[in-house]
């Protein structure tokens, strides 16, 4: 018999990994651990025997960027970046997702792809098998692409039996996106943010960014925030009377609705109040109805959980895919609101009989039959939202059981009867002028009952005939003010988004957060947006220089050219060049007529010299630096007229007037915030230019470039620096390895009297013995694990040394006193004491000799901090 052929499916997540793999093999699969977990068992394939191995990624593979000679903003003109090359580099090299996808192929004759079922997805799948091998031309054949809107058994089986082949038209639509993006927004923000934060202190902003959809979508909230402030507010008046009859007192509406004339509108009111009865001149009633919704696509979700749910876009699309991926719901990426016509609706509905707040609307839909969904939008992609597994509240966090209550009821109510209700319009005569009154009666409650929100409002009427005549009971001449509009509510500017083609249901959350994020728009209450100075000042730049830059129909004009590739209609590399064509001429422009956008920004912000205040020694001029609080933080030489970038978060402080040996900059110290945050100390000169070529590679600093940072820094603080020499760097203050990753515990130079070391990578700290005078590290090696050796200067009434002696010197891991007295702890929270010996108090105390790290590897007296 020959040995069984071996199948590699591979899905976007985990747990839709799991999800797959339980239906397949029916629960009977053996589970081993990898960089995602590897599911595996026998199933038939293609009608013969096969041996499955599924896994996942998590997300993207790779993720675009420029080389690194493009990334230095410094030595790099944004021009340029138009025609450079882009490279495909792992977006989380820590994962080693590609290199577990190379593993796990090995020996597999057919690859099944289960990545999401959208334009992002496709091209995860091509990401996927060029990191398996199968990406040669005779190996087509043993590709497949599995194609679901859902995770339960049902749709994973139909899928199963009805494999495609991968849409490459669609996976390079998605490159073509990637490398525009990136080289439009790069080029701009690079020039943006270098232009206006080396002139101006109080931005607030740490990066001054444009984007083809972001830049846009500002544009809306900033049109918006102009109509508001331009607005000319006028008087008006119109003419109330009030009868009152059979107990009923009614305000009667004017056919003229309002004046902006009060001679004319007093006219009008003593003409009424001189005549005194009302005609009824017609009454007319007229059955309407309102129509139950279409199905839901993701862009209404967004714009009901903002507008009623209280979630901002980004928030209700991770919730929703949670739900998705824990089975709950369909596919939450999609524009469809058409069902298909195989849909079956009475098995949805089934699974929700049993629910205490629908169960009872569910039964009579069942009973007395449910209604064919309105006609919809099918753009192709996914049927609408819609429930899959039945949940209570009790199953799910508040927040995502809120959404999944809505998108029950949503479903529901569209294919639940329309509303139907009576309106009844009554006309009067009085004075020459026409008025009347509206009531409301509704007659079925249809589609209302489980959105009550949407009810129709009942208003009663009295009975009245034609040609009766009513006295006037009294007439208001009612005084208003025309009013502005207001600002745009998330939910609008989802809606103008999508009228105006701007981003696809999946970013469309990403680009409202990106304005927010950079302190372009502020979210306030009712999730209203209003534009900041700086968002202001960027939109109404873009208005002076080329409007182009800030309106929807540049993006409309991207998005039709990236349509043209997925549909295969058009070249993807001639497109990206088209486009990126238009954008350098734009961009040549821009850079020319920057002078008018500057105006802007000088009648707005305060120049760098006139910011900041004094603090610290430059050390190449001696003068004082200025310490600009305002995002991003940084220091500024009014001197040599150089700008030094410093850590966003925490307080900074001047570290005891010590120099850096290396460049004569007076050293800070920079303490994060919370009780137990760690201090460290800084270099302002090295943090921004390491004194080692290639630091930010080793010890996983960022350097500037395609990530829109602001400099050229890899962002190293002392607890970093290798420099064999100066006193404050790391292999001077550097004790020994971290017990729960890969860093160093480091010395805390200003922790005293609650002396610490602190890890130089994670929240981990080891607290050293309390209350002594002192603490510093010492150039000698621990012979048994090569630690740095300390010394410690206890307290004469509590020292725990014999004769009252105050000094000792020795190692935390191999010093028997020493290991007793210190303390593991990682943020909150206490690790349990291991190998604890000598003055050991509890649990507690001592114990990380021979903890096992992340990576397997154990702390062990031999080894050095070195090894890790």
């Amino acid at each position: 018999m020959a040995p069984p052929c071996k199948v590699l499916m591979v899905a976007e997540k985990p747990s839709i990994a799991l999800s797959i793999a339980s239906v397949l093999s029916h629960g009977q699969m053996s589970t081993r651990r990898g960089v995602t977990e590897v599911h595996e068992f026998d199933i038939m394939f293609l009608g013969f025997h096969a041996h499955c191995r599924v896994t996942s990624v998590i997300g993207h593979v790779f993720s675009v960027d420029f080389p690194a000679s493009y990334q230095d903003w410094t030595a790099t003109d944004p021009l340029n970046l138009f025609q450079a090359p882009i490279l495909k580099t792992e977006s989380n090299p820590k994962a080693h997702i590609q290199r577990h996808l190379s593993q796990e192929s090995r020996g597999c004759g057919y690859l099944v792809l289960w990545l999401d079922c959208d334009r992002e997805g496709e091209n995860i799948c091509f990401e996927v098998i060029e990191c398996t091998g199968f990406h040669v031309k005779e190996a087509k054949e043993r590709v497949y692409r599995a194609r679901f809107s859902s995770v339960t058994e049902k749709d994973i089986l139909k899928a199963m039996d009805n494999l495609v082949e991968p849409n490459k038209d669609e996976a390079l639509a998605v490159d073509a996106r990637q490398e525009i993006d990136l080289k439009v927004g790069v080029a701009f923000t690079r020039f943006q943010t270098s232009y206006f934060q080396g002139k101006y202190g109080n931005l607030d902003s740490r990066v001054i960014s444009y984007g083809p959809c972001q830049t846009p979508t500002l544009g809306f909230c900033v049109q918006r925030y102009l109509q508001i402030t331009t607005f000319k507010q006028e008087k008006f008046w119109t003419v109330h009377p009030y009868i009152i009859k059979n107990g009923y007192d009614l305000q009667l509406e004017w056919e003229r609705q309002m004046l902006f004339d009060l001679n004319v509108a007093t006219m009008f009111q003593k003409l009424v109040m001189e005549d005194g009865l009302l005609e009824v001149i017609d009454i007319s009633e007229k059955q309407e109805s309102k129509g139950r919704p279409c199905g839901l696509n993701t862009v209404n979700l967004l714009k009901v959980a903002s507008s009623a749910l209280g979630f901002g876009p980004q928030v209700a699309m991770q919730l929703a895919e949670r739900l998705y991926t824990q089975g709950f719901i369909s596919y939450p990426r999609t524009e469809s609101t058409a069902y298909p016509s195989s849909f079956d609706f009475k098995v949805t509905l089934n699974e929700q009989i049993s629910n205490p707040l629908w169960g009872d609307h569910v039964q009579r839909l069942l009973v007395e039959g449910y209604q064919k969904p309105r006609m919809g939008t099918d753009a192709g992609d996914h049927p609408p939202i819609t429930p899959m597994q039945s949940a209570t509240e009790d199953m799910l966090a508040k927040d995502a059981w809120r959404l999944y209550q809505y998108v029950c009821q949503h479903f529901i109510a569209s294919i639940s009867p329309d509303c139907k209700f009576v309106r009844k319009k009554v006309q009067f005569k009085v004075g020459g002028e026409c008025f009347h009154c509206v009531g409301q009666h509704v007659t079925l409650e249809g589609f209302t009952s489980i959105m009550p929100w949407l009810a129709v409002n009942e208003k009663r009427l009295p009975q009245f005939t034609i040609g009766e005549k009513i006295e006037v009971s009294n007439v208001e001449l009612y005084e208003g003010n025309t009013e502005p509009p207001d600002y745009l509510t998330e939910s609008e500017l989802i809606s103008l988004m999508e009228k105006n083609g701007i981003g696809t249901d999946a970013s469309i959350p990403v680009h409202i957060n990106n304005i927010c994020e950079r302190n372009y728009v502020q979210v306030q209450s009712g999730r209203k947006l209003v534009p900041t100075a700086l968002g202001i000042a960027l939109i109404r730049g873009y208005q002076y220089i080329d409007p182009d830059l800030c309106l929807p129909e540049i993006r409309s004009f991207i998005e039709h050219q990236i349509t043209l590739v997925a549909k295969g209609q058009a070249d993807h590399v001639r497109v990206v060049q088209h486009v990126l064509q238009q954008f350098k001429n734009k961009y040549s422009y821009f850079v020319k007529q920057i002078e008018n956008m500057d105006v802007l920004f000088e009648a707005q912000f305060s120049t760098l010299a006139d910011s900041g205040r004094v603090f610290s020694k430059c050390g190449k001029c001696l003068r004082y630096l200025k310490y600009i609080s305002a995002r991003p933080s940084r220091l500024y030489c009014g001197t040599c007229e150089e700008v030094y970038y410093l850590p966003q978060k925490g307080t900074i402080k001047l570290f005891k007037e010590l120099t850096c040996p290396l460049d004569n900059f007076e050293l800070l110290i920079i303490s994060m915030p919370g009780p137990e945050g760690k201090s460290f100390p800084l270099c302002p000169y090295c943090y921004n230019s390491p004194p080692f070529e290639g630091i930010d590679t080793l010890f996983g600093g960022t350097q500037s470039g395609s990530s829109v940072k602001p400099g050229k820094g890899a962002g190293m603080p002392c607890s970093l620096c290798p420099h064999p020499t100066c006193r404050h760097s790391l292999v001077t203050q550097g004790v020994c390895a971290c017990p729960e990753c890969s860093g160093t515990l480091v010395l805390d130079p200003v922790s005293a009297p609650k002396w610490r070391l602190n890890c130089n990578k994670c929240n981990c700290f080891v607290m050293l013995p309390q209350g002594a005078h002192r603490i510093a590290t010492t150039q000698e090696r621990c012979s048994e694990c090569d630690s740095a050796i300390i010394q410690v200067d206890f307290n004469k009434k509590t020292t725990p040394l014999e004769d009252g002696a105050t000094l000792y010197v020795g190692c935390i891991l191999c010093d028997e006193l020493l290991h007793s007295l210190v303390e593991v702890k990682h943020g909150k929270s206490f690790f349990k004491g291991l190998g604890t010996r000598g003055r050991g108090r509890g649990t507690r105390r001592g114990g990380f000799r021979g903890r096992e790290l992340p990576s397997g590897k154990r702390i062990d007296p031999k080894m050095s901090f070195r090894d890790f």
